[in-house]
């Protein structure tokens, strides 16, 4: 019998990334479930009908289908990296709320320009870069977001700004932010990122339980 908890994920959604990060940092072991998102599995749309990822299921049946409320679960668990004890744990969370609010709807205008024809990519990088210049200043006085240690705040902003980097490499390697860029290179390579960024195939039914986290 499978008593694990359930994790629908996509491997490249920032929101899955940063709920796989908190869950990998809490050591909790769930039963990772890859999502293709243009085939979702019913089992996903029965727990959760709007259909996004990520989704938890916990063993006594509760759902969790906000990642920051993923986040918090697992680190309520087990918090080993005192990634929530920080003096500057609001100051994290207002960071994150300008993330998942202004920042998440500049990119999304950024990376799909064509779509929002309104104003050009060069206008919706410059309104995303108002957040790139609030993190600047806090890497160059410490090597995090809230401190001198990776902490929740650098796992929930991170992959946002790893897919705004990606929009136009080029461009963004020779930007005005070395402290990001440092930030950014530290993470893509560090042994959690790779980990948290294994590809497996989509889920099915009948496939083995695919244990992630521990």
């Amino acid at each position: 019998m499978n008593n694990l908890h359930v994790l629908y994920s996509f491997r490249r959604c920032p929101y899955a990334m940063r709920a796989r990060l908190a869950i990998v940092a809490a050591q909790c072991e769930v039963e990772l479930r890859e999502v293709e998102l243009r085939n979702k599995p019913e089992s996903l749309l029965l727990v959760s009908p709007k259909g996004t990822v990520p989704v938890l299921v916990l063993d006594n049946g509760q759902v969790l289908d906000e990642s920051l409320d993923i986040m918090s679960w697992a680190l309520q668990q087990n918090d080993p990296e005192y990634w929530l004890e920080t003096a500057w744990l609001k100051d994290a969370k207002t960071l994150i709320q300008w993330n998942d609010g202004e920042f998440k709807y500049y990119l999304d205008r950024y990376k799909y320009a064509d779509r929002y024809p309104d104003f050009s990519a060069l206008e919706y990088r410059r309104q995303a870069e108002r957040f790139l210049a609030e993190l600047e200043p806090r890497l160059h006085q410490n090597a995090y977001l809230c401190g001198n240690h990776f902490s929740l705040a650098d796992a929930a902003i991170l992959p946002f700004i790893r897919q705004f980097a990606a929009v136009d490499s080029v461009w963004f390697a020779s930007a005005p932010y070395p402290f990001i860029q440092q930030w950014l290179n530290k993470f893509v390579n560090s042994k959690r990122f790779i980990a948290v960024m294994t590809k497996y195939e989509p889920w099915k039914p009948d496939d083995s339980p695919i244990k992630f986290g521990h």
